[in-house]
């Protein structure tokens, strides 16, 4: 091994300028987020006349205080569906992993001051996803519910698919990965399933409801009167239907009976992590990672420097390193755990497709977790390339990105475009962790691409008619080009759940040494697994 001597010059204007652009586009998320949160608070002191606590507040009483969380998918819906001032980013739900009395979990923390908390389409595929994290990974996912069940007004959008929520709770109870809710208002019609797949279900005392049809509705379907408590209250729940299983007097009774409810799981018992040998700090500081992507995407640069910023003590074996000097592969440690690297300095050739593919199947043999570093315009095209037997080459670094089985995360630290998005383990081969750094861009093409060739095919219509309009291809172009940019960007991706999640890049190294360790404690932890998950009886 050797450590990776930088070239860097950190004083140079360039560098300065990367720097600028970075930290603006850090900021530019950051304050979304704070503008989410800060309109949520201004609605809170009315709920918390009522005795409810602010979705916030519950979540800091659940999680150990001083203990890490990452919260996941935090810009979900941004400008997406029905959020037209970027207020209600987030999908209705604050999630991520953190710990429960001493237990590494999931938690979901419904946003009931974001639009009620209602479902939009983004905001349950969001809560799929966490899902899914949940069950990859072995973690425990507590809920803390209080939301207006589906968006009435998209429902129809995304009802067919609606019922993924509540197969994948089902998976993850068969599974034996258990769930807490702890249901703070109303729960109504599918969102009554939500706490009734869970295998554990706390509810309050005068303030928690949970039923299929509330008054109106029973009213109206079969002429019944009734009220809520008498329907769905909390203690019919506890005491007649036992929906409820443990019955609390507030808010935060309801989280400390969760929290206990977690502990008594006896989750690590038994459970020995695997050891973590010592490692050293980066021989470089992580601020310097603000200026490595150059402020022109069209400008090259090495992933070495990125890796020297990542890696302990700076150290990579660089594997075949004269091979093919477009496609980077080694070995580092991450915090004291071994991770496989792969990272873009050009277009995917032949060559780089065999390499990584040569690479990913000695991490499987060796069980390596594999990191990929996102910054490739995509394979390599020409006469030249083709003959060289490039989508034969292609597809097989598909074929071992898709079925390693070694946990993949992916990084998006510059461009990642068409199917060399897909041979870095993009969005649609399934990481096991996706995020991305905020001035990145995914996309099928360049937007200038995309315009010229747009412009081409419009022309060569124009063309056979009889009538070039050299200013309407000039206005399509243009259009092409603007739509491309604004659905590339690493804000329109991370709205649409394409990472999960906009990191600054001065925290990669934490993020990544924090999920590494997650994807190692998953692996070595044995579920006790059941065929149809745990029924309530």
């Amino acid at each position: 091994m050797g450590v990776i001597n930088s070239l860097v010059d950190t004083q140079s204007d360039s560098y300065r300028e990367n720097c600028r652009v970075m930290i603006e586009a850090v900021d530019e998320f950051r304050g979304i987020e704070r503008r989410v949160m800060e309109a949520a608070e201004a609605k809170a002191p009315r709920y918390i006349e009522k005795g409810l606590l602010p979705p916030r507040e519950r979540l800091n009483l659940l999680l150990d205080a001083g203990a890490p969380f990452l919260e996941l998918s935090t810009l979900c819906g941004y400008l997406q569906e029905d959020d037209k001032d970027g207020s209600s980013a987030g999908g209705s739900c604050i999630a991520g992993i953190g710990y429960v009395e001493g237990v590494r979990c999931l938690v979901m923390v419904d946003d009931y001051l974001t639009k009620g908390g209602s479902i939009s389409p983004l905001g349950g595929e969001k809560r799929r996803r966490m899902m899914s994290i949940a069950e990859e990974n072995k973690l425990p996912l507590v809920a803390l519910s209080q939301s207006g069940g589906g968006n009435l007004k998209m429902l129809g959008q995304f009802f067919g698919y609606s019922g993924g929520m509540f197969a994948q709770q089902c998976r993850l109870s068969a599974a034996g990965v258990p769930q807490v809710t702890v249901v703070h208002g109303s729960a109504t019609a599918g969102g009554a399933y939500q706490p009734g797949l869970s295998d554990y279900v706390v509810m309050i005392r005068d303030q928690s409801t949970v039923y299929l049809a509330g008054p109106p509705l029973l009213k109206a379907a079969t002429g019944e009167i009734a009220t809520d408590e008498e329907i769905g209250g909390a203690a019919m729940h506890a005491e007649v239907a036992g929906t409820a299983d443990f019955l609390a007097e507030s808010d935060a009774d309801g989280i400390r009976i969760a929290r206990e409810i977690v502990q008594k799981l006896g989750w690590n018992d038994g459970f020995i992590p695997s050891p973590r040998r010592s490692f050293d700090a980066p021989a470089y500081p992580a601020e310097e990672l603000l200026g490595l992507v150059p402020s022109d995407n069209k400008t090259p640069y090495d992933a070495r420097e990125i890796i020297a910023r990542l890696a302990d003590g700076s150290d990579f074996l660089d594997f075949k390193a004269d091979y093919d000097i477009g496609t980077v592969c080694g070995r580092v440690t991450i915090e004291g755990r071994s991770c496989g690297v792969i990272g873009n300095n050009a277009p995917i050739t032949a060559r780089g497709a065999a390499k990584a593919g040569q690479f990913i199947q000695l991490c499987e043999q060796s069980g390596t977790p594999l990191l990929f570093l996102h910054n490739t315009t995509g394979f390599l095209v020409g006469t030249e390339m083709e003959r060289s037997g490039i989508i034969k080459h292609g597809a097989k670094l598909i074929q071992a990105v898709t079925n390693c089985s070694v946990p993949c995360i992916s990084v998006v630290v510059g461009g990642s475009y068409g199917a060399g998005n897909y041979a870095m383990c993009g969005r649609g081969m399934a990481p096991r962790f996706m995020f991305a750094w905020p001035r990145s861009v995914v996309s099928v093409m360049g937007p200038a691409q995309a315009g010229s060739v747009m412009r081409q095919v419009a022309k060569a219509k124009m063309q056979r008619s009889g009538s070039v309009d050299e200013s309407m291809l000039d206005a399509l172009q243009q259009d092409t080009v603007a739509t491309m940019e604004a659905q590339s960007r690493a804000l329109a991706n991370t709205a649409r759940l394409w990472d999960d999640g906009l990191i600054d890049p001065r925290d990669t190294r934490a993020v990544l040494g924090l999920v590494l360790d997650v994807c190692d404690e998953a692996d070595r932890r044995k579920l006790s697994t059941n065929t149809f998950g745990i029924a309530r009886l």
